[in-house]
């Protein structure tokens, strides 16, 4: 998901920063220049490939892009590589750009430019941000944690799977993926050090928990995938797209349990001071029973009666805040305004785009290549390298209006492509440059840090090449969704 929701505390920052140079720094050059490269060769396969796998196709019979096309996609790309390579938000960057686009070379008014502005995602992310970071702030989450984790007690091979069921929830309920990570990995990583389990074998099954429920029907990253894909001509099943990343994310924990057993690391051998952490039974009181009950409110409501969560969520808040009046202004402050500003922006970029063409254009560019499920697997991968680096939300409410074409010359599933497409721009969140991956490395024990980014980044590798390879081939030419 976003990559912007959660920043490291600054002496964890510095502290990473230190020990990833210099030959860390220069690694994260090379593996810069190697998503710039792919996103600018899957562009390319898009734009030419046609005339490689496909021969009998003449230029003629292709679509063109018009210098009106051209110069607006040449700017997505290049606030791509900004907001990769400096700590920018593109969202920022993509309402500028709106202005500058629609305003000086279409000739668009602010109102014609903001037409597409996606006021129900807005409100969904300030909605559920200004909720849970009261949940977080009272407790309630502290005590769902410790509840759980007392549940297995003596039994440590099980607590990576309490945590990834954990974030899991989280998620599902809402909770943004780095929130979720940021609120259990100091409990987690503890217990990996107290317990000798490996902490990249625990910071990998959180950030697999927080993505298998990132797409319920609850969630703003649910809400979003839906909504664009309606918005684009192609509905899909928001069940099924819950169902296929929780199942994905699941297959990649067994792997991971896998692998880590092959290789002689279930067992950490790291030694030094172990953390401790607070296992004994707490009960709810006051505003975390009112908090508990909230929640289970909130699902009836937006399960149950299919009404707006932003607006649940906000009445929610709203009581809260009402028992708690006097940090009212702290709650305010733990609203997402970074993902506000990413999501708001890049759709309404993306929208602007549509508008003059540029997503039809490449569709059909697309399409010349004359083999779906290839383009499917492309787009699987640029999108998946892409979001090793930059922000997954931003990448799905680009790529996502790509498929839509696809689909309706086609016999491919909107939902199986769709999620296809969703699971592998979240799935490489494990990388140590993405938020989660570097909350995982910032609670890490400080003389076990640098070993930690290095085998989390080596995962992470693995995980590029595997995980939208492994999406694309169950959910796409399968047909299961």
């Amino acid at each position: 998901m976003a990559k912007t929701i959660y920043q490291p505390a600054p002496e964890a920052e510095s502290d990473i920063r230190e020990e990833r140079s210099p030959r860390p720094i220069n690694r994260r050059r090379i593996l810069l220049i190697t998503v710039a490269a792919s996103v600018i060769l899957g562009l390319v396969a898009i734009l030419f490939g046609g005339a490689i796998f496909n021969p009998a196709a003449t230029p003629e019979s292709e679509p063109t892009m018009t210098a009106t096309q051209i110069i607006p996609l040449v700017i997505l790309v290049v606030m791509f590589v900004v907001a990769t390579k400096w700590p920018l938000n593109i969202g920022v960057m993509g309402l500028v750009a709106s202005f500058g686009v629609g305003y000086f070379m279409l000739g668009m008014t602010d109102k014609e430019i903001l037409a597409d502005f996606p006021a129900n995602i807005v409100i969904t992310i300030i909605g559920v941000t200004y909720f849970f970071s009261m949940a977080q702030r009272n407790g309630t989450i502290d005590i769902i944690v410790q509840n759980c984790v007392r549940l297995v007690r003596g039994k440590t091979l099980l607590l990576p799977w309490v945590f990834f069921l954990l974030a899991a929830s989280l998620t599902a309920l809402g909770t943004f993926s780095p929130a979720a990570v940021a609120l259990l990995a100091p409990a987690a990583i503890g217990l990996a050090y107290e317990s000798r389990i490996h902490p990249v074998l625990m910071g990998a099954f959180i950030i697999n928990g927080a993505h298998a429920g990132g797409f319920s029907p609850l969630s703003v990253a649910g809400v979003l995938v839906h909504d664009i894909a309606v918005k684009n001509g192609f509905p899909i099943s928001q069940g099924a797209l819950f169902a296929s990343s929780f199942t994905v994310n699941l297959i990649l924990s067994v792997a991971t349990v896998v692998l880590f057993a092959l290789l002689g690391k279930l067992r950490d051998g790291a030694t030094g001071q172990h953390a401790d952490l607070e296992t004994r039974k707490t009960r709810p009181h006051g505003q975390q029973i009112l908090t508990l009950a909230l929640i289970v409110a909130m699902l009836v409501c937006a399960l149950g009666f299919h009404m707006p969560i932003g607006f649940v969520a906000l009445s929610a808040g709203l009581l809260l805040a009402l028992v708690n009046i006097k940090e009212h202004r702290t709650f305010i402050g733990g609203i997402s305004w970074s993902t506000v500003l990413l999501v708001a922006g890049m759709i309404t970029y993306v929208s602007l785009l549509q508008h003059v063409g540029v997503i039809d254009t490449l569709a059909e560019q697309a399409l010349a290549l004359g083999a779906p499920l290839l383009i499917a697997l492309v787009l699987c991968y640029v999108i998946g390298v892409g979001s090793a680096f930059a922000s997954s939300t931003a990448l799905l409410t680009a790529f996502i209006p790509l498929a839509g074409p696809l689909l309706a010359t086609s016999s491919l599933s909107a939902s199986g492509t769709v999620a296809a497409l969703a699971i592998a721009a979240t799935v490489v969140d494990v990388s140590p440059f993405s938020t989660d991956g570097a909350l995982v490395v910032a609670n890490a024990r400080e003389d076990d840090r640098q070993r930690v980014y290095k085998q989390l980044m080596m995962y992470a590798g693995g995980v590029v090449l595997v995980a939208p390879a492994l999406a694309w081939a169950l959910l796409v030419p399968t047909g299961i969704m």
